[in-house]
This record gives structure tokens, sequence and C-alpha cells, in this order.
């Protein structure tokens, strides 16, 4: 069974597998896609939002300041060493309320074996989308000293 690491400034770094992803309520997402060398592709995903299993983790931001929530990035890495990059303040329900999700399905079949996808509905290419997700990691952005 396929396992990631959900790291960085967390209260609660864990290991998930696709089967814990389902503890967290599921949502659908119908999406189209345009890749340059496939044409548009059509799939539909079922899991988790990104954001409800990074704040289930504790991140380690000042939930009272909105502003310091919005320094946060994702850095999400796969098996086949495709990384793809967010901002916290795209997830944020009071910031972009971006639906991305953690996939446990694609178009009814369980992603045990294979791994947890990351999923960016709003996409109109799915570059970000990574399949077999081995890493997501939160953090900080730190402007260098000027």
């Amino acid at each position: 069974m396929a396992e990631f690491m959900l790291h960085g400034d967390l209260d609660h770094p864990a290991t998930l597998s696709v089967a814990k992803l389902r503890g967290w309520e599921q949502h659908r997402a119908e999406v189209v896609f345009d890749c340059a060398a496939n044409g548009p592709q059509r799939h539909v995903f079922e899991g988790a939002l990104l954001r409800d299993v990074v704040a289930g983790a504790g991140p380690a931001y000042d939930a009272k300041r909105r502003k310091d929530r919005s320094r946060f990035l994702l850095a999400v890495s796969g098996r086949d060493g495709h990384h793809s990059v967010l901002a916290w303040a795209e997830l944020d329900a009071d910031f972009g309320d971006s639906p991305v999700l953690l996939a446990t399905r694609l178009d009814g079949e369980d992603l045990d074996e294979a791994g947890a996808q990351l999923v960016v509905p709003s996409d109109r290419c799915g570059a970000r989308y990574v399949s077999a997700v081995t890493h997501v990691w939160f953090g900080a952005l730190t402007s260098p000293d000027i």
C-alpha cells in the first residue's frame, strides 16, 4: 500500500495512506484538462480536501492573523519525480477557497496501490496534478535579509 509523508511546519507530521485519507470527508471533482500531447482529458476524482488534511496536522501559523497564513506554501512530490507548488492562500477558505484534492479514487477505481493523487480542479492544464504522491511539505516563505 502506497504512503506519503505530510511534513514541514506542522505540529503533527504524519505518514498517510489512501485508506487513511478516506477518514476525512470525501469530495468529488469532475474535471477536464487539456494536455498538449493527448488533447482534452475527462476524469472524476474523489478524495479529501488538501486543506483539511493539512489543518488536521496543525499548521504552524497564527490562525488569528490572516496575513500570517498568506506566507505559507505547499510542495507536493510524486513517485515519478514530478513536483508542484501551491500557495496556502489558494486553498484557505478566507482567500482562494480552491477545492484541491488528495484523491483516493480516479474514475471509480481505488488508488490504494497507486497512491494518492493531487488534483487541482481549477487548472485548465493538468501540469500541477501529481500522481503517486510521496511527500506533502507545508512551510513558510521567508524573505532574504536585505
